[in-house]
């Protein structure tokens, strides 16, 4: 496994943006695919967004499209999660994550089991 390290969370107010950044260790993060989860207090972890091997395909969630932005950059072993018109709804602690797959293209949603320990991100209105 490649172990995560994800950074980048703090304290922001409505309409500001943030970058994540997602440095990967242990291992190349070559044939991995990356994402980026979230759980807000007493709710459910949920997928925000997922990044292909290959960088080509992406995939978020409804709520973030248009304004998130997932990339990895190879030679950095680093993946990021640009955030822009950032809202309230968006506070949650942030977690990266990794899967193995052999499908380059293809943005897993599922099986992920590499993860960073988490970033908080507080939108204040």
């Amino acid at each position: 496994q490649v172990q995560l390290e994800d950074s980048g969370g703090g304290l922001v107010q409505a309409g500001d943006s943030l970058r994540l950044s997602c440095a990967a260790s242990g291992r190349t993060f070559i044939g991995y695919a990356m994402a980026w989860f979230r759980q807000a207090p007493g709710k459910d972890r949920e997928l925000v967004a997922v990044i292909s091997v290959s960088g080509r395909n992406t995939h978020y969630t409804d709520s973030v499209e248009g304004r998130f932005t997932i990339s990895r950059d190879i030679a950095k072993n680093t993946a990021y999660l640009q955030m822009n018109s950032l809202q309230p709804e968006a506070t949650a602690v942030y977690y990266c994550a990794a899967t193995l797959i052999f499908e380059r293209h293809s943005t897993p949603l599922i099986g992920y089991d590499s993860w960073g320990q988490g970033t908080p991100l507080t939108v204040s209105s």
